[in-house]
C-alpha cells in the first residue's frame, strides 16, 4: 500500500512541477526533494547532475544562440526550464530509490505486465551495453582514440536501435495475440 501511495504522490508531484512557472517555487521544490532525500541527498544530487547536465547544457546553449540571433532572449525562461528539469529529475531519482515499482503497480495486472516487459527489456539492454563495453575494451590494446570511441558508440547505438525496433514488433505481436491491443491492424 505504501508503494502504491508513493506512486500516486509521485505522479501528482510530476503534474504539479510541470504546471509551476515561478522559478522560486521550482527552486523550493528541488530543495524539498533534497530534504526528503535525507542521507541519500548527495547520491541523488550526483545522479541528477550527471543526468541533467548534458541535456540542459545543449538546450541552454542552443536557446542562447538562437534567441540572441532572433533578439528575443529571456533569462527567466532558461532559469525556469533548468530548475524544472532539475526538480523533476531529482524527484524521479528519489522515487526510484525508495519505491518498488512492482509493488506500486500491483493494483493493475495489465500495468504490472507492461512493467515486467519493460524491466526485462531494460535488463537485456543493460547487459548488452556492458558486453559491448567490455568487448571494445578487450579488443583495444592501447587507449582508444576519440574517433574509435565515436565509431564504437555509433555502432552500438545502431545495434540498439535495430534491436529495439525488432523487439518492439515482437512484443506488440505477442501482446496483440493475447488481447492487449484494440486496434484493427
Amino acid at each position: 500500500m505504501k508503494h502504491r501511495a508513493a506512486l500516486f504522490v509521485y505522479l501528482a508531484a510530476i503534474v504539479l512541477l510541470t504546471s509551476i512557472h515561478d522559478p522560486r517555487l521550482l527552486a523550493a521544490a528541488a530543495a524539498a526533494v533534497a530534504l526528503l532525500s535525507g542521507k541519500d541527498a548527495p547520491r541523488i544530487a550526483r545522479r541528477t547532475v550527471r543526468a541533467v547536465l548534458p541535456f540542459n547544457a545543449v538546450v541552454t546553449l542552443s536557446y542562447l544562440l538562437f534567441s540572441r540571433l532572433a533578439g528575443d532572449f529571456q533569462a527567466a525562461y532558461i532559469i525556469r526550464m533548468n530548475l524544472r528539469v532539475l526538480a523533476l529529475t531529482s524527484c524521479t531519482f528519489l522515487f526510484v530509490s525508495r519505491v518498488d515499482p512492482f509493488r506500486a503497480f500491483s493494483f493493475s495486472p495489465s500495468l504490472l505486465y507492461l512493467l515486467t516487459l519493460a524491466y526485462g527489456q531494460t535488463a537485456v539492454f543493460r547487459r548488452l551495453f556492458e558486453d559491448f563495453r567490455l568487448a571494445f575494451r578487450s579488443r583495444s590494446p592501447a587507449r582508444a582514440r576519440t574517433v574509435d570511441l565515436y565509431r564504437h558508440a555509433g555502432a552500438t547505438g545502431a545495434y540498439f536501435l535495430g534491436k529495439a525496433l525488432h523487439d518492439s514488433t515482437e512484443i506488440a505481436d505477442a501482446m496483440r495475440s493475447r488481447g492487449y491491443s484494440r486496434d484493427s491492424a
